[in-house]
């Protein structure tokens, strides 16, 4: 195996799925969401194994308003080769600073102050957790995400107060939050239109860069 693909949630990695099997070398990771379950998960993944580069990959939120639904923005860490960085720009990627947060940034206004306090330009969960291990083992890691929602858009529901502890999507309480909210219903349509085609432009860009 020579790259290792990190997702939290299997909707972000379903479209690499149905492509990674005519890529060799490259093994897919569901790690779960925020930095606990992500350090987690893939401490024991590399406890196993030993890739050559790990991408921590997924939705992020944009922080700039510039970046738009399903762009593909990047940041690499300092021991990763150059060439890396050329094939993701060949590919569409931009490079950009990532925030690593503790929660999901719900709201335009939020996204605003993170922008403020930060300088960063998108807004994510798990990476940084992801990188400080791949540090501790002296491996590459490059940080690859996708615009699921921009910056100036609010999403449908605050989704901090609809998860288990273990940060995973509670559905008693989704289902509980519509029957409260049903005019909320067509937000989270065009949430769930807007992620999978995020999902599978981050996809291609993926495809394009590991095969290579």
């Amino acid at each position: 195996m020579t790259t290792l693909v990190c997702f939290a949630l299997k909707e972000e990695a379903a479209p690499l799925r149905k492509v990674a099997a005519g890529i060799p070398g490259t093994a897919i990771l569901i790690a779960g969401v925020g930095r606990q379950n992500a350090e987690r998960s893939v401490r024991r993944f590399l406890d196993a194994c030993s890739p050559k580069l790990v991408l921590t990959c997924g939705f992020a939120g944009g922080l700039d308003p510039k970046l738009k639904l399903g762009e593909v923005v990047f940041e690499m860490a300092d021991s990763v080769p150059a060439e890396w960085e050329e094939k993701l720009l060949a590919a569409g990627a931009k490079p950009v600073k990532f925030f690593c947060a503790s929660r999901v940034a719900t709201t335009a206004a939020e996204k605003q102050k993170l922008r403020q306090d930060t300088g960063a330009d998108a807004v994510e969960m798990e990476s940084a957790a992801i990188h400080a291990v791949c540090r501790e083992r002296g491996l590459p890691c490059v940080t690859v995400r996708v615009i699921s929602d921009p910056a100036g858009e609010d999403l449908p529901l605050d989704f901090n107060v609809l998860t288990k502890p273990d940060q995973s999507l509670d559905f008693m309480k989704l289902a509980l939050a519509i029957a409260k909210s049903p005019w909320k219903i067509g937000g989270l349509l065009a949430l769930q239109k807007h992620t999978s085609l995020a999902a599978r432009q981050l996809a291609a860009v993926l495809k394009q860069v590991i095969s290579q």
